[in-house]
């Protein structure tokens, strides 16, 4: 299957088949982002501030963001963008049960809640957040000048 590699802040975004011959005529622009999710009080009030990465140490929350455009001028159909996550992040559980993921390398992918892996002690068991190395969107119509975003949270391990 042939690919194609966007290097993006500490990840890497792949197109795959049948994305990558369209969008070899019909180009998708991919730009991948990374913000620290800072939280602050202001009047006494919590609130959550995207900032640019600068220094993370464990336990920092991550919003990792895929904003995507068809600049071509006919529609795409099935465009696949597969995140895989970088060794440094686990998946936050804010929105894992929303996102279609891989932990067998991006070898299969579904819901977090279907996926199971081989514990510590060789028997199955249902996979967690930690336990995601990639994660996928189907975006099934992109219609020319389409635009918009994917993310999704992670923490620093």
């Amino acid at each position: 299957m042939k690919r194609i590699l966007i290097a993006t802040l500490g990840s890497v975004l792949i197109a795959t088949a049948p994305a990558v011959a369209a969008a070899q005529t019909n180009p998708v622009e991919l730009i991948g982002d990374v913000k620290v999710d800072k939280v602050v009080v202001e009047n006494g009030k919590e609130k959550h501030v995207l900032v640019e990465p600068g220094v993370v140490v464990p336990g920092d929350a991550l919003l990792f963001t895929t904003t995507y455009r068809n600049a071509g001028a006919t529609p795409i159909k099935d465009f696949v963008v597969t995140n895989p996550l970088p060794d440094a992040v686990q998946l936050a559980p804010q929105g894992a049960d929303q996102l279609v993921v891989s932990v067998d390398g991006g070898k299969t992918f579904g819901k977090l809640t279907t996926r199971r892996v081989t514990g510590s002690d060789g028997a199955p068991r249902a996979a967690v957040e930690a336990d995601v190395t990639h994660i996928r969107w189907v975006l099934p119509v992109l219609a020319p000048g389409a635009s918009g975003a994917l993310s999704y949270h992670a923490i620093v391990r």
